[in-house]
């Protein structure tokens, strides 16, 4: 495999019942919605509610052609790697030297003390 280029597959599970349902050797957007439709009818499909995805756009594709109904559920695990990037950059943008400016930013507000809390201001 070449430098660059990644082998991906999708895993499909069902997160009421923790396990693992389905494992789709593709992570292109037209063969997981054509794997998705021979696992279930159309009327299951329609009765998924909810649908956990991480944030490739590819995906939100996806769950909108074929679980009409399901509402998209963002992972947390992405959600807060995207938040901690973005929190990076500004913190760099704002040249914040500090060592333990990333800790300070990312750590609970209510957990801070009072010299903590006056970096943050």
């Amino acid at each position: 495999m070449r430098k660059g280029h990644h082998q991906y597959v999708t895993n499909i599970s069902d997160l009421d019942n923790h396990c693992l349902l389905e494992v789709i050797d593709s992570h292109k957007a037209e063969e997981i919605i054509l794997a998705l439709r021979s696992l279930w009818t159309e009327e299951e499909r329609l009765m998924v509610e909810e649908v956990s995805i991480d944030m490739w756009a590819g995906f939100a594709k996806v769950i909108k052609e074929v679980f009409s109904n399901g509402r998209i559920v963002y992972d947390r695990f992405h959600v807060m790697q995207e938040v901690i990037k973005e929190l990076d950059r500004i913190r760099q943008q704002s040249r914040i030297t500090d060592k333990g400016a990333k800790r300070l930013i990312l750590k609970n507000r209510k957990d801070l003390n009072e010299q903590e809390k006056a970096k943050t201001r």
